[in-house]
């Protein structure tokens, strides 16, 4: 019992451990994919925005005239262009176009994208103009990339209708000119930023392994200081059990004794019945609580022998069928012959007997127990069914609970104890194996033995 309850306690703390690690360095990740993915949205935004220049750059190339260049007739009778300058291009600003209204601010997760920022960028542009014809191709910024390869990949990526997307290792931006009379598609190399998130998440994973293993041998270590109190207290109620169990057993026998000799002195009489009843019927409670507590003590070792299972299932079998007739009901039974198991023979004759035991008390006269022994690949199938006045209103698996009673006054005059099928269930536990409930129609239960 102390064994199940740290393996217990050791798999809820490692359980708990495993969700905070997990949410903790997965919270660690996902900021950082996604800081560094708005970090390359934002950058690609600056260099779109200046038509592939870094703030602070001149165009190599001749522009466009602008929505400023205006025709003007001279006084000396010829016909010239005056370049009217913008009104803050003495002042070397540049004028921003307005936030749209889905622009998000700088934050900790959308870092803002300065000057000395773009300038670190690698990346490289492709111009088109009105009719899809490539006029510009800038590969100056980066040296992975020639202007072939930039052309066919701003190719590509134009036939395709995209706005953006990813390509190899390059994140791109589709946008128009600022004076609208063009297309430029960025091309940014994200592949530091995608080694960054890697190296992250493999440091994160180290981290987890790591500390999940560092956690789990420290729960282990503490494991037994945690539950010492429990244990303590499961101890002494199972000493207190064995102690009472123990010392009961003395005025039982003298109660018994005194009330035979009773019987033959006075003869028999109603009270004299009772009190041998009752007498009986505590003695069998304290042999079984004595033996569950055995088994759940595991103190004792219990001799496992090569025995034929068939035949013990006939013996104990046929010591039931005399009480089966007194309610009028008809054991059924269906051995497979030369079974063999490796158990205890004490132990499967009183599994054998609560099962067998259970049924007649609990069965409605005039109905069939069936009593089924079989071989299915390893495991020896052991199976009891019979058909009870009502199903209990709690899971089939309650019924294994210790004292547990569907119906107090009936077990009271059936004479059970409410803790036969604690005892079964300690005894299949002991050899490894496994017992269920399962309720079916028309009021029949069976228990399912697996060991």
């Amino acid at each position: 019992m102390v064994k199940t309850l740290q393996k217990k306690f050791i798999i809820t703390a490692m359980i708990a451990i495993t969700v905070l690690l997990v949410v903790t360095l997965g919270a660690v990740n996902i900021f950082n994919i996604s800081r560094l993915r708005n970090e390359m949205n934002n950058t690609l935004s600056v260099l779109a925005d200046n038509d592939g220049m870094r703030p602070g750059e001149n165009a190599d190339t001749p522009q466009p005239a602008t929505e400023t260049d205006v025709q003007k007739v001279p006084t000396d009778g010829t016909i010239g262009t005056e370049m009217i300058t913008p009104p803050d291009a003495e002042s070397g600003d540049q004028p921003q176009p307005p936030d749209a209204p889905g622009d998000k601010h700088p934050n900790l997760f959308n870092p803002e994208i300065s000057e000395d920022m773009a300038m670190a960028a690698r990346y490289f542009l492709v111009r088109f103009d009105t009719d899809g014809k490539i006029v510009f191709t800038d590969v100056n910024n980066i040296s992975s990339v020639d202007a072939d390869t930039a052309d066919a990949y701003a190719k590509e990526v134009y036939a395709s209708g995209k706005t953006s997307g990813k390509k190899y290792n390059f994140r791109y931006r589709v946008q128009a000119t600022r004076d609208g009379r063009g297309t430029n598609i960025v091309f940014l190399n994200v592949s530091s930023d995608r080694q960054s998130m890697f190296a992250v998440l493999l440091i994160s994973s180290l981290i987890f392994i790591v500390g999940w293993g560092l956690m789990l041998l420290l729960v282990i270590l503490l494991s037994k200081r945690a539950i010492r109190p429990i244990a303590e207290n499961l101890e002494k109620q199972k000493q207190f059990v064995t102690d009472a169990g123990h010392e009961i057993k003395t005025p039982l026998a003298i109660i018994l004794a005194n009330t035979e000799a009773m019987e033959l002195h006075n003869g028999e009489s109603k009270w004299s019945k009772n009190i041998r009843k009752q007498t009986e019927r505590l003695s069998g409670l304290m042999k079984n609580l004595l033996t569950l507590a055995r088994m759940e003590e595991g103190t004792t070792p219990v001799v496992m022998t090569d025995l034929d299972m068939s035949r013990l299932t006939r013996e104990v079998a046929d010591t039931f069928v005399e009480s089966a007739k007194l309610k009028q009901i008809e054991l059924q039974t269906t051995i497979a012959s030369n079974i063999k198991l490796h158990a205890n023979r004490e132990e499967m004759t009183q599994l054998l007997t609560i099962l067998l035991d259970n049924a007649i008390k609990y069965s409605v006269e005039q109905a069939d127990i069936v009593l089924t022994l079989a071989k299915r690949g390893k495991d020896v199938t052991l199976c009891c069914e019979n058909i009870c006045e009502k199903l209990p209103d709690v899971e089939a698996d309650r019924l294994f609970d210790r004292f547990y009673r569907s119906d107090a006054a009936r077990t009271q005059k059936s004479g059970g104890y409410g803790i036969g099928l604690s005892v079964a269930r300690a005894i299949v536990q002991n050899h490894k194996g496994k017992i269920t409930a399962e309720y079916k129609d028309n009021n029949r239960i069976i228990f399912k033995t697996e060991l």
